[in-house]
């Protein structure tokens, strides 16, 4: 059974920073790119950043343009990314999601695995 687990989310402050971790078990997950996704309250989910799994290496794929400069993607190895998240503003508040996919980085609906996401809050 696939699984991804997220942790890390939590309340700060603008300003501040967290990390988010995901872990993902269940298969292999080498040439599988793996994402984060967020949906705020009262809005549809959208991307945050993707890193594809190629050859042994990892690839940044994107970032959306919202949070390029303040967030960072990495892949750790085949089941493990993380998204530093810094310069955190209130409309960053959301529940974040981990989400995995065979092959390179796609739309949201091509993704296969989610995990149950994390909420991120902050406060102004």
């Amino acid at each position: 059974q696939v699984q991804l687990v997220e942790s890390g989310g939590g309340t700060v402050q603008a300003g501040g920073s967290l990390k988010l971790s995901c872990s993902a078990s269940g298969r292999t997950f080498s040439s599988y790119a793996m994402a984060w996704f967020r949906q705020a309250p009262g809005k549809e989910r959208e991307f945050v950043a993707a890193t594809s799994w190629i050859g042994g290496y990892s690839y940044t794929a994107d970032y959306a343009d919202s949070v390029k400069g303040r967030f960072t993607i990495t892949r750790y190895n085949v089941s493990t990314v993380s998204l530093q998240v810094n310069s955190l503003k209130p409309e960053d508040t959301a529940v974040y999601y981990c989400a995995a996919r065979a092959g390179s980085h796609g739309p949201e609906y091509k993704y296969d695995y989610w995990g149950q996401g994390t909420q991120v809050a902050v406060s102004s």
